[in-house]
């Protein structure tokens, strides 16, 4: 029987890199000689929290569980963490007390039909569902349209889903797809920092994360930064093989569909009077076209002018 995972060494990674970035100065601590590493040591972190020295070393060495809530906030704000990386302390911390249990396996999900009935409504956006994995379990035709990249890719899960996190590292043509790769690469190793820090004992997750550490370099080096994100709303670009450049809106938020696994609803829209949205609703009309009358359009077909194209140069 394999041996449970415990979070320890995450624990152990996050602070000590956490606590490598900040300066005596940056901390407001004063300084006098030389010292051997340029951030914090565990001493002046212990100070800051109002713990003692070996207290705090024991706490970097992964002993989280049973700390209490005010304990992880003065460690928070010794460290400077922002909103998301306090969520993800709190979230080890969380994980750790549950692995002194039995742990609950999380089951895979069948999305129900009201999930794609309300995506199939949505034809102006590209709209989709994720788990915490990154597999696009659900979509609606304009964003297998918007996306066409990724599902013509082999980079899929065990059960032939999309999945964004092999896609962005695994598929060289990704490169060609995105307008800031290394934005998407960045985000997609934070966000699987994140779900690894709630779920340790995600068998699928931990196969992923140790597939991608394998196979590509990009992610290792990623991963080893322990970079964490809460995935925002914000702005994409992209470099689409038929309708061309486009820049996006998007905003993910919470689908609470099971107990057992997390998921996020994902639109993606264009600005209202942009070349932008003439390209998107170029892409909507032909994923709307039935297969067999369904020719793709050239991409250097230019659709045409409505308003000022805001559109900032592709990165």
């Amino acid at each position: 029987m394999d041996q449970q995972p415990d979070n320890r060494s995450e624990i152990r990674d996050f602070l000590a890199t956490r606590r490598a970035k900040i300066t005596p100065e940056q901390a407001g601590l004063p300084t006098s000689g030389r010292r051997r590493v340029p951030g914090l040591r565990r001493e002046e972190v212990a100070v800051l929290a109002g713990v003692s020295t070996e207290w705090y070393t024991r706490l970097e060495k992964g002993h989280i569980s049973g700390v209490s809530e005010d304990v992880l906030d003065a460690v928070a704000r010794a460290l400077q963490l922002d909103e998301e990386e306090r969520t993800y302390l709190f979230d080890l911390a969380m994980a750790a007390q549950r692995s002194s249990r039995t742990p609950r396996r999380r089951k895979a999900v069948d999305i129900p039909p009201r999930v794609q009935w309300l995506l199939d409504s949505i034809t102006l956006s590209a709209a989709f569902v994720t788990n915490g994995r990154m597999d696009m379990v659900a979509s609606n035709a304009l964003a297998r349209a918007l996306f066409a990249p990724l599902f013509d890719s082999e980079t899929t899960d065990e059960r032939g889903r999309p999945n964004f996190a092999r896609y962005w590292f695994l598929d060289r043509g990704a490169r060609d797809f995105a307008g800031d790769w290394d934005r998407a690469a960045n985000t997609t190793a934070a966000m699987l920092r994140v779900e690894a820090g709630r779920y340790p004992h995600d068998k699928a997750l931990r196969e992923l994360i140790g597939e991608l550490s394998t196979v590509s370099a990009e992610f290792r080096t990623r991963w080893a930064a322990h970079s964490v994100r809460i995935h925002h709303g914000g702005v994409k670009r992209f470099h689409h093989p038929v309708a061309g450049p486009l820049e996006l809106t998007y905003q993910p938020m919470d689908l609470p569909i099971s107990a057992h696994e997390a998921h996020s609803l994902t639109l993606y829209t264009a600005e209202p009077g942009t070349t932008d949205e003439d390209r998107l609703k170029l892409l909507a009309s032909w994923a709307a076209t039935p297969a067999e009358h369904q020719s793709r359009p050239t991409a250097h077909a230019e659709p045409k002018e409505s308003g000022t194209d805001t559109r900032g140069p592709s990165q």
